[in-house]
């Protein structure tokens, strides 16, 4: 394995071009107007978009991932495709309404009803109805006892939110930022009952009392047959089965067949994954994820000059944070989850994993991630963009992995699911702002120094690159003791070019840098 570090000076040059790329000055805010089409926005343009969220979580799926004592190829088989039959018809459902579909991360859908325009209790009662539709359609899509119907739990909040441009290439779907999004994916995350769960906003919007436990009031009966009566859909579960079981007779699912990648990561293409060429291996799964990014976006939402700070922010924070999992540190992000990165990384070969020495990385690459953070708060504020409220929360597990995409030819979305991953999230979700989790698995495969760096609660606050670095050095970790001896040896390359006429040629010093994947 080559050394994986990272280098202050290559993240300083990261950043500052980053930023030369985003000028305040050429970020637009604008408001949405009718059919204004979000996808593949620009990088400086953001819409501020009135309209109502809806969450839908598939609260079965971790149930599913549990169905065999070891989590072999026969589990993710099922799963997999248990997703993929849930993803077309919730897919199906949100086309046939004209609804927005926004992401559909592994047992999470979101989507935005954004009709009808000036009708915030109307556009309410549409989410509603088609929440209620999701839960009912999908409970008669499962095929069998190995892939059996989806038992749903839907959030929804209303209010503005900001739409940004959330990738790069062929993979430019929008990204919604704000209250009313995170708010409505906390109610669909807030338990594991099914059932429609709206904020008190939502709920006053339409007519009905504010509830102490938003989390624990779901919709009765009788409020979801009011709102439905008010929507007026067009679909019907009949209709939207009917219509699923047709699309999977013109177009099969198939087998997924798996391969393993041979390490790095950072040479995955994800956009040739398919169901006939997954990858399933044992790897680290990450999320790094924003903390505070939701109260900030709030702040500054209705203020055009306060919001182009917003976009200008999660673009250079979020760029550097793959770019140290990508280039530094040779993992692949799958994907952006809002203002969460969600990538995966594994050192050895495409037969055996070296999990000591993929979590001793990992911790790296997140003490890496935590320093280009740090730095790119301190270059923002100098550059007139204050962020420095927001904070960083990393978690990471080991295990086996999987990596695909799931949908129809022309529509599909990238899926790495597993119990790792579904770990990993939850690593990331008990961190604060300034701390890094690891996994149970993880703590277990790691090396001495790195178990006694995160302690018996598996959890760290301030881990810098050069804390972790130093501190997993010292404690003999093999990982780390390479990358500070490659460190040592690049003090000894030449500082400055040399003088006319014996210039060095202009080239990065570092790895060679590779396109990032979106």
């Amino acid at each position: 394995m080559s050394a994986r570090a990272w280098n202050e000076s290559r993240a300083d040059k990261r950043i500052q071009k980053k930023l030369d790329d985003v000028p305040l000055k050429d970020i637009q805010i604008k408001d949405y107007v009718r059919d204004t089409d979000l996808t593949g926005l620009p990088k400086n343009v953001a819409y501020r978009v009135d309209g109502v969220h809806v969450y839908a979580d598939i609260v079965n799926l971790k149930d599913m991932l549990q169905t065999t004592q070891v989590e072999g190829e026969m589990c993710h088989r099922r799963v997999l495709r248990f997703l993929n039959l849930h993803y077309r018809a919730a897919s199906r459902i949100l086309d046939n309404e004209g609804v927005m579909l926004i992401d559909f991360h592994n047992q999470r859908l979101h989507s935005v009803v954004a009709k009808p325009y000036g009708d915030e209790a109307q556009r309410v009662h549409r989410a509603i109805a088609i929440g209620q539709l999701l839960i009912d359609a999908l409970a008669q899509t499962g095929e069998d006892a190995d892939h059996p119907a989806a038992q749903v739990r839907v959030g929804i909040d209303t209010g503005k939110a900001l739409a940004v441009n959330n990738g790069r290439r062929g993979h430019r779907e929008p990204l919604f930022l704000g209250q009313p999004a995170n708010q409505a994916a906390k109610r669909s995350g807030g338990g594991s009952a099914t059932g429609i769960y709206l904020t008190n906003s939502a709920r006053l919007s339409i007519g009905l009392a504010s509830v102490k436990d938003e989390n624990a009031t779901a919709l009765t009966a009788a409020e979801v047959a009011t709102s439905q009566e008010k929507a007026a859909l067009t679909s019907t579960v009949d209709g939207v089965v009917k219509e699923w079981q047709k699309d999977l007779e013109a177009n099969p699912i198939g087998k997924f067949e798996f391969s393993a990648h041979t390490p790095p990561f950072s040479d995955l293409d994800m956009e040739s994954l398919s169901v006939k060429n997954s990858r399933r291996q044992d790897a680290i799964a990450v999320y790094a994820d924003i903390d505070g990014f939701t109260r900030y976006v709030g702040e500054r939402i209705d203020d055009d000059t306060k919001a182009k700070h917003v976009v200008r922010a999660l673009h250079v924070v979020r760029s550097e944070l793959d770019a140290v999992l990508h280039e530094d540190f040779k993992g692949r992000k799958v994907r952006f989850i809002g203002d969460c990165v969600h990538g995966l990384m594994a050192e050895g070969t495409a037969q055996n994993t070296d999990a000591e020495s993929s979590v001793s990385t990992m911790v790296l690459c997140a003490g890496g991630m935590r320093s280009s953070f740090d730095l790119a708060l301190a270059k923002l504020k100098a550059d007139g963009t204050d962020a420095s409220s927001l904070g960083i929360q990393i978690g990471f597990e080991y295990g086996p992995m999987t990596a695909t995409r799931l949908g129809l030819k022309g529509a599909l979305i990238r899926c790495s699911v597993s119990r790792g991953t579904l770990a990993a999230e939850t690593e990331q979700g008990r961190c604060g702002g300034s701390e890094t989790a690891l996994g149970q698995v993880a703590y277990d495969k790691a090396s001495a120094a790195a178990r006694a760096i995160f302690g018996s609660a598996r959890k760290r606050q301030g881990l810098t690159y050069p804390v972790a670095l130093e501190e997993l050095a010292a404690k003999d970790d093999k990982t780390a003791k390479l990358a500070k001896a490659a460190a040592s040896a690049g003090l000894l390359q030449p500082a400055t070019s040399a003088p006319d006429p014996y210039a060095f040629r202009d080239q990065p010093s570092g790895p060679a840098k590779r396109n990032g994947f979106a």
